[in-house]
């Protein structure tokens, strides 16, 4: 389940890279482009989603 989270995730980022690359170079946070921010935020939600799959072998 985990790892198709992660699969709709970099979908949508691939998705919008495909069909609207011209919104990547938009700069909402303080001068760093919506690619950068998008891309470390995929890092980030890998990070995420290893330490919920820990949690829930942990429990088992």
């Amino acid at each position: 389940m985990l790892f198709w989270i992660y699969v709709a995730l970099y979908g949508g980022f691939m998705g919008l890279v495909l069909l609207r690359p011209d919104l990547l170079s938009i700069r909402p946070l303080g001068g760093v482009n919506l690619a950068i921010a998008s891309g470390m935020t995929l890092i980030a939600a890998a990070f995420v989603l290893a330490l919920v799959s820990l949690g829930i072998r942990s429990d088992r």
